[in-house]
């Protein structure tokens, strides 16, 4: 790569030009993607689509039910809508400066891409950052769009998934008032969960006591067979956010809180009401039914989680942005920025550490942590992420893993270490 020096509008941006309050709000995601990530370390991904075992510890049940509720698709989505916000804000720092911003952002994904491919093939098959950086293309298109434009395809991409099921319920039901129908569709569900359970035995026993290759071989095929699906089940929701970012951009609402102090008391009490509300049905519908057979409950599940998710995700950014508006709690909160700089970083780091702890190659305690003390585990991980990475950014520029991203996107290896 040159080392030349690079024109001005080709300049990554520099830490101290960064809106605190996303890096926070970075650092707080890293916490909830972690809580949630935690089952699908510890066990294969399968068992999300099979009911709560009714034998499981109680402890372990109201664990489960917490994270369902406050935690499941409320982080991703809040990444997602920071991912949004991104591309903005540096799409503005570009285009300030006279540079064109479309060939460095397609670098930017590519770069990304590759890097989320490394991560879902040989460290963790729960990648996001495939997805990432193959609906950034899409979002490419939005960056110019107009507020109400954004709001009314945030809407339609919210909608899309909702009504696919819904129809495909109601097909269900039309089906099975036939008996032939019925008994057609009984087998073809007694099918898929044959192949599932077959699927989560293997993955039970292949990284609890696999070495790298077989567990490698395991991962590739969860991916492709697991992994890819949540494209159709989250690629939706994470365009609207996306688009949600791009909106709250346009309305300037991060780069003046004080401005917009009523706008997050509105969504921290609607979002609370509304969402707690959505994500407890959802929790408490989903805990003991299968999500791979078609039903009403399913289907109520579903639209709780989807609308309340957003809501509550927004209930959560409105009490950090309330509270940065607090001098005594804007230096508390502080503390949770260096890990929002380096977020790529630890994002990457959680699933090498987790999977270092559960799988065969490391300490194989895969299968035998349940929800309860994953919420432990979990703190432990964050808190030490917490604190490395206040110890790292006080040395350095960047996480390891953004500056490689920067270095490439860029075509010019960064400086590293802070001067002094």
């Amino acid at each position: 790569m040159s080392s030349q020096p690079l024109p001005a509008s080709l300049v990554p941006v520099h830490p101290a030009e960064r809106i605190q309050v996303l890096d926070i709000l970075r650092g707080f995601a890293l916490f909830g993607i972690l809580l949630v990530n935690m089952q699908i370390f510890s066990h294969p991904i399968q068992v999300i689509l099979f009911p709560t075992d009714p034998a499981t510890p109680w402890p372990d049940r109201v664990a489960e039910w917490l994270i369902l509720t406050f935690g499941e698709g409320k982080f991703y989505a809040l990444f997602s809508m920071l991912f949004g916000m991104g591309m903005m804000l540096l799409m503005g720092r570009v285009e300030a400066r006279g540079g064109r911003f479309v060939p460095l952002y397609v670098r930017r994904l590519l770069v990304l891409l590759g890097i989320g491919l490394v991560h879902a093939f040989l460290i963790w098959m729960g990648d996001i950052l495939v997805m990432y950086a193959l609906l950034g293309f899409l979002l490419l298109l939005f960056r110019k769009a107009q507020p109400r434009t954004l709001l009314i395809w945030i809407g339609v991409f919210i909608a899309v998934p909702i009504m696919l099921l819904a129809g495909a319920t109601a097909l269900m039901a039309l089906g099975r008032s036939i008996p032939e129908g019925a008994a057609q569709m009984d087998a073809a569900f007694a099918q898929i969960r044959s192949t599932f359970l077959a699927d989560l035995e293997r993955a039970y026993r292949v990284y609890s006591e696999g070495n790298f290759a077989e567990i490698t071989a395991q991962r590739v095929y969860d991916y492709l067979s697991m992994g890819l699906s949540s494209f159709y089940f989250i690629g939706f929701n994470v365009m609207a956010m996306f688009l949600l970012g791009v909106y709250l951009d346009r309305r300037g609402v991060f780069r003046d809180l004080e401005s917009h102090r009523g706008l997050f008391r509105k969504l921290l009490v609607w979002g609370l009401a509304l969402g707690l509300a959505g994500n407890a049905l959802y929790a408490t519908l989903i805990m003991p039914r299968s999500r791979f057979e078609m039903s009403g409950p399913l289907l109520l599940a579903t639209v709780a989680h989807t609308l309340g998710a957003p809501l509550l995700m927004l209930a959560y950014v409105s009490a950090i942005s309330l509270l940065m508006l607090r001098p005594p709690w804007e230096q508390r909160l502080r503390v949770l920025a260096p890990a929002g700089q380096m977020a790529l970083t630890n994002y990457l780091a959680q699933s090498i550490i987790c999977t270092l702890i559960f799988y065969g190659y490391g300490l194989g305690l895969f299968g035998k942590v349940g929800a309860a003390a994953g919420i432990g585990l979990t703190l432990l991980i964050y808190f030490v992420q917490v604190l490395f990475s206040r110890w790292w950014m006080r040395r350095f520029l960047f996480g390891p893993a953004e500056w490689l991203w920067r270095s490439l996107t860029y075509l010019k290896w960064q400086p590293f270490r802070r001067s002094g």
